[in-house]
């Protein structure tokens, strides 16, 4: 198979990470893991983004060089990556990896030699929160907005709003879901404006790339970042790709959508093939953000209930559209019912019934209803995934675990003759290698130890420790 390069998208780093960078890796990792699973290689690039004028100011109301203030902030998210146990090739800091600043050179060089980019002066309004001028006040960020007037690069985004347009209606640049596509496409068929692309080297505390040719302005953050995507594969990794898919949040999708397609047509470079949009958690009904006093600690939560816990709440809990609010209580209640008392006491319940067994003595009964289940779980769980609808990939599995635990008290094998035991059991064993085939790329740890003791057939303690909540 084509390999599939898949990014998240890269976070500023003005603070610590909260549970939304959590939900995103997570996701992103569901579908690496899931390619994988089916034999497809894939690139998983995630990062941070480093040259934001937030993380300026955020360096200095914290005393410390931005430099040294970036770097730590960026081994925060590297760890809560790890601690959850995401299975990223690469991770790109914007400002410390060699291999990304030449690529944002070339490609601000390639728009400039399409002629699609020119110096303009400027006068808007701007969020800094989202680094974006605006006509309106920002949804994202409960702050008023600066006035800035300035000269800056701005990049023709008006001459390739039709095509993009085509392209996003067509489905060749596919945005999961259609909601999010919609919303674009209204977008679209409004008044694209021409984009600032950079901004005065005195604003930004000396931060950033410098533009080509004008040492005196630095490359707009959201140019430098959207190219790490081609920056961490190199242009001919990026360019020789099968495919091309970012997870995101709803939030940047205009620039993933409109900016940087935009930027790749003008650079003759390939597009994305697929955005992958999520919705937020919230905390107590309100978008989680350091600013507002309710953000939650992803890595706390890790070390509380473990990777697989968080990771379970994210996939199966998280609304595909609309936002999901977030309590300890709905994690462990959710981890309780489909993991503990679920996938945990089915195979327990299996292995206790073949204890002694060979696992593969008997062949799974091909024609049962049961199998026939198996084969649509999985495909079930194919087309969720494909459309990051990881709540109903996840259903589709808890699905199959009720199946097969009512097919065991059905069939009843213990009071079977040995000779009618054995089938029964090999279509358990099938059934319950199923679910635990599927559950890998949601919650790799327990489905590995799930998979050992489905082997050996040996009773041992509780696959899934019930939780109990913090407190």
């Amino acid at each position: 198979m084509d390999e599939l390069q898949l990014t998240t998208a890269l976070p500023f780093v003005n603070a610590a990470p909260h549970l939304g960078h959590a939900l995103e890796y997570v996701q992103a990792d569901v579908v690496a893991r899931h390619a994988r699973a089916r034999g497809r290689p894939v690139r998983f690039l995630t990062g941070t983004d480093e040259h934001a004028v937030k993380n300026v100011q955020a360096a200095a109301r914290a005393g410390v060089p931005v430099a040294a203030f970036v770097t730590e902030n960026a081994h925060r998210f590297r760890h809560l990556a790890d601690a959850l146990e995401v299975s990223y090739d690469d991770f790109l800091r914007t400002s410390a990896d060699a291999r990304h600043a030449p690529v944002v050179a070339e490609l601000w060089r390639r728009c400039f030699r399409a002629g699609d980019l020119y110096r303009a002066e400027y006068r808007a309004s701007y969020c800094a929160g989202c680094e974006e001028f605006r006509d309106d006040p920002c949804p994202e960020h409960d702050r008023p907005l600066e006035l800035v007037d300035e000269e800056n690069w701005f990049f023709r985004l008006s001459a390739y709003a039709e095509q993009l347009r085509t392209l996003i209606a067509s489905g060749r640049l596919r945005i999961e879901p259609e909601a999010r596509r919609n919303e674009v496409l209204g977008f679209l068929d409004g008044d694209v404006r021409d984009v600032s692309v950079s901004r005065p080297r005195a604003r930004v505390g000396d931060w950033g790339i410098p533009v080509p040719g004008d040492p005196e302005q630095v490359i707009y953050v959201w140019f430098d970042a959207l190219a790490s995507y081609v920056s961490g594969p190199g242009l001919d990794g990026w360019s020789n790709a099968g495919e091309r898919w970012h997870v995101i949040g709803k939030g940047i999708l205009r620039f993933h959508a409109v900016i940087w397609p935009g930027l790749l047509l003008a650079a003759g470079l390939p597009l994305p093939d697929a955005l992958l949009v999520h919705d937020y958690v919230t905390v107590g009904g309100r978008k989680i953000g350091k600013s507002l006093g309710n953000a939650v600690d992803p890595t706390a939560l890790v070390e509380r209930y473990g990777a697989d816990a968080v990771r379970w709440w994210c996939a199966c809990d998280v609304a595909r559209i609309g936002e999901t609010s977030f309590s300890e209580s709905r994690l462990v209640e959710t981890v309780n019912r489909d993991l503990a008392h679920g996938v945990g006491n089915l195979v327990q319940r299996v292995v206790a019934l073949g204890a002694g067994r060979s696992a593969s003595a008997e062949s799974p009964g091909g024609g049962s209803s049961l199998a026939g289940s198996c084969r649509a779980t999985i495909r079930a769980v194919d087309e969720a995934v494909d459309h990051l609808d990881l709540r109903r990939a996840c259903e589709a599995i808890v699905s199959l675990v009720g199946e097969t635990n009512r097919y065991l008290e059905q069939t009843a094998p213990w009071h079977r003759p040995p000779e009618q035991r054995g089938p029964l059991l090999a279509t358990l064993l099938h059934a319950t290698s199923t679910v635990i085939d599927e559950l890998r790329p949601f919650v790799p740890a327990l489905a590995t130890r799930a998979a050992a003791r489905l082997h050996c057939l040996q009773p041992g303690p509780p696959l899934v420790p019930r939780l109990h909540g913090a407190g």
